[in-house]
Parts: structure tokens; C-alpha cells; sequence
């Protein structure tokens, strides 16, 4: 029979133990987030919040409830990271008003052209300067990563899923919902297909893959910064796309 953790977490010696034991967990969840994340942020902070969260994971966890551990801990573990880096609330109102301007602007170019927008295209769009748009882009991956993520559902932990990630686990809702389900995630496979092909493949490493930033970046053999941005800039297509697409459905 399965020890709970809590029961051999205070057992003096054992908690540091399990620490050690789940800290490349929380390493690998940091590192995963960090694609959402400016390059200002300190990964070491990130990794931080995620230690909070694993010793809070250690005190709760009931074995009875059925679920892996790790399954657990993994979904505890990334929510108190967004937890610590939304209490410092880096976006502005201002920046999310802008986002969602640009968002709309993705979108609005894109049915003109038909076929996938470029940044420089955009910015003329907006009649703002390129560089200056790639910067309020930038600004707002943190938007990219509350705005999924609060797609969370469930304290079982059975589901914590971005609806991206919806595309690889056909059973992440009620059977009620398994229809309406079934159609979201066509709408979205299709919305990804018309993704740049670069987009397409940080979306794809990311999403079905579960590398890492850091991994992504060597598949590819680009920056760091330059897939937060393909990642960014896909996210922005993929919400302009699916919110256009409720819109004509109702």
C-alpha cells in the first residue's frame, strides 16, 4: 500500500529528503513556465514559489483520494508559482488594454490577407512602429500565462489543462460536455494549422512535446527570447482566431 507523503514528511530527516527528491520537478515546471515569462524574471524565483507549494503539497496530500502524487504535485506546485507572480501584478491595465488591441489587429489582418500575418504587417495595421509592437508583445506573455492557465479546473487533480493542451486528453471534462468539447478542439486544431510554421512547432514542442523553453530553444537553435516571443505571438493568433470564431457561432 502507497505510505502517504505527509505521514513520511514528518519523520524528521524524510521531509528534506522528499524535497530533494521533487525539486527537479519544481526545476522542470519553472522551466516550462518560463516561455510565458519576460526575461526579467528570475527563474530561481519561479523555483522558489514552487518549493512553497511542494511543502504545502507534502501537508495535504491524501493518498485516499486516488490521485498519483506527482499528478498532485505537479498541478499544486505550477499553482503556486502563478500565485507568486501574480501577487507582484506586472501588467497594467494599460498593457492589457494593449494586447488585446494588437490581438484584434492579428486577427483583422489576417482575414484581409488571408494567410498568416507578419509583425511588420500588423504594426502598420496599428500604424506603430515594429519594434515598439514586439516590445508590447513581450509585455504581455504574462497574460499569455494567466489567461491559460485560468482554464484550470478542479481540486482532484485530474484536470489543469489550457485548452492547447485540451488537443492530447479527449477526457478532460463531464461526459455533458465531451460534444461541445469535441468541436473546440477541432476549431482549435484547425486555428493551429494556420499558424506560421514556426509557431506551429514552438506550439507543438511545447504543448505536445513538454519541452522546456531552454529545450525548445536548442530544437530549434533559437534564443531563448526569440521562442517566448513565437510563443507569444501564436498565443495571440490562437485567441484572436477562437474569440472571432464565438463571435460568428452566436
Amino acid at each position: 500500500m502507497m505510505q502517504n507523503p505527509y505521514e513520511v514528511a514528518n519523520r524528521g530527516p524524510w521531509k528534506v529528503e522528499l524535497i530533494e527528491k521533487y525539486l527537479p520537478l519544481v526545476k522542470r515546471i519553472a522551466g516550462r513556465l518560463a516561455i510565458s515569462l519576460p526575461q526579467h524574471v528570475d527563474e530561481d524565483d519561479l523555483i522558489g514559489y514552487g518549493v512553497f507549494g511542494l511543502l504545502d503539497v507534502l501537508e495535504r496530500f491524501d493518498v485516499s483520494r486516488g490521485v498519483k502524487f506527482e499528478t498532485y504535485a505537479t498541478i499544486r506546485i505550477r499553482g503556486a508559482m502563478i500565485d507568486g507572480l501574480r501577487a507582484m501584478d506586472w501588467v497594467p491595465h494599460s498593457a492589457r488594454q494593449k494586447v488585446k488591441h494588437i490581438q484584434e489587429a492579428f486577427v483583422e489582418v489576417e482575414v484581409q490577407l488571408g494567410r498568416p500575418a507578419t509583425v511588420l504587417e500588423v504594426a502598420a495595421h496599428l500604424q506603430m512602429d515594429a519594434h515598439d509592437l514586439e516590445g508590447a508583445i513581450l509585455q504581455g506573455q504574462m497574460l499569455n500565462l494567466t489567461s491559460l492557465d485560468e482554464m484550470a479546473a478542479g481540486e482532484d487533480g485530474d484536470s489543469h489543462l489550457s485548452p492547447l493542451s485540451q488537443l492530447k486528453d479527449p477526457l478532460a471534462q463531464e461526459a455533458y460536455q465531451e460534444v461541445e468539447l469535441n468541436d473546440q478542439r477541432q476549431l482549435l486544431a484547425a486555428a493551429v494549422e494556420k499558424l506560421p510554421e514556426k509557431e506551429k512547432l514552438v506550439v507543438a514542442l511545447y504543448y505536445q512535446e513538454d519541452l522546456t523553453l531552454k529545450e525548445i530553444a536548442a530544437v530549434m537553435k533559437l534564443s531563448e527570447s526569440r521562442i517566448s516571443q513565437l510563443h507569444s505571438q501564436a498565443i495571440l493568433r490562437l485567441r484572436g482566431r477562437l474569440s472571432r470564431q464565438k463571435k460568428n457561432l452566436f
